[in-house]
């Protein structure tokens, strides 16, 4: 995939098949979206191309607005190379591009900058000032410009249609298995391992502390979760058990923590980098009455966790 950052001279010169949005997760519903969009271009003998913004639209729209991300800009890059689509085009999404109208946007960018001959959009995708014109007015604005406008179908799994909304909710309520059905893949958080108050050494299960590294990525719901690990520039992934919360049974704390205890894993890793893959939710997190009582459960979480996969290797 060739990516371009839309500046004032980058365009694409070959005719090509797009699509636009944020694609924040790149779910299986924009994977499906991405597919027509491939297999029409394959067909007319064009390239396939994915249109994006480095920066959340609404980011640009209101100051105050902070998104509660599925993926930063490199994972975002990431997951979009591995749909085999010819281009990649980055715009950056300014004032300037805010104040363009559908048509001022689809003559200026699309046709003059990206050559695009055929526009593919999201069952529920709407651009320009505003966001206030219909499919329709594309359609009509797309026959003045010699660009052929179509309409992708929702992607639906299970009796919902999956949406970068849909998987947000899921995670923030903890249903890390939904989300994972509705990306088609694990959800993952990176960052590095910082000092703790060493609280789980203490309690005889020595944990990595992890700062994750985009305040804007969306965290899971509090709680116990089975989870995959990679640290530093390995690709060995490890089973560990990972608690989001406040620590309620020492007092709380007004921060959120986030403390990994990985599986038979004795290295010293603190400030290496760290990434979590989200697989089960074991548990709520709830306070204990002594330190002794969450050892106990601590024991439990372990065990739990190691049958749960177990239990994957089988299925």
């Amino acid at each position: 995939m060739k990516s371009y950052v839309l500046n004032d001279t980058a365009e694409i010169k070959q005719p090509c098949v797009a699509t636009i949005g944020f694609f924040d997760g790149v779910h299986r519903g924009h994977q499906y979206l991405i597919e027509q969009v491939r297999n029409e271009a394959e067909l007319l003998g064009m390239e396939s191309t994915i249109i994006t913004f480095a920066t959340h639209p609404r980011q640009v729209m209101s100051n105050d607005f902070r998104p509660k991300l599925l993926n930063t800009f490199d994972e975002k890059i990431f997951r979009l190379s591995l749909t085999n689509v010819n281009n990649c085009a980055i715009i950056k999404f300014d004032e300037a591009v805010s104040q363009l109208s559908a048509y001022d946007f689809m003559e200026k960018i699309l046709r003059e900058r990206l050559n695009v001959k055929v526009l593919i959009i999201g069952y529920d995708n709407h651009f320009g000032h505003n966001r206030s014109e219909s499919f329709e007015d594309y359609v009509s604005y797309g026959k003045k410009l010699g660009i052929e406008v179509k309409q992708s179908q929702a992607y639906i799994l299970n009796g919902v249609n999956v949406s970068s909304s849909v998987v947000r909710s899921f995670i923030t309520e903890g249903e890390v298995e939904l989300a994972n059905q509705c990306l088609g893949y694990p959800y993952t958080i990176s960052g590095h391992v910082v000092d703790g108050e060493h609280t789980g050494r203490k309690l005889g299960f020595r944990t990595a502390n992890i700062q994750v590294d985009d305040p804007l990525k969306h965290i899971p719901a509090g709680g116990v979760y089975a989870v995959k690990t990679r640290t530093g520039n390995t690709m060995e992934m490890k089973h560990a058990m990972l608690n989001i919360g406040v620590r309620p049974t020492f007092g709380g704390m007004n921060k959120q923590t986030i403390e990994a205890h990985l599986f038979r894993f004795e290295d010293d890793i603190y400030g290496q980098k760290i990434s979590v893959s989200f697989i089960h939710r074991m548990r709520e997190e709830r306070k204990f009455k002594s330190s002794d009582e969450l050892r106990v459960q601590l024991k439990n979480d372990y065990e739990m966790v190691e049958k749960q996969f177990m239990k994957d290797l089988e299925e």
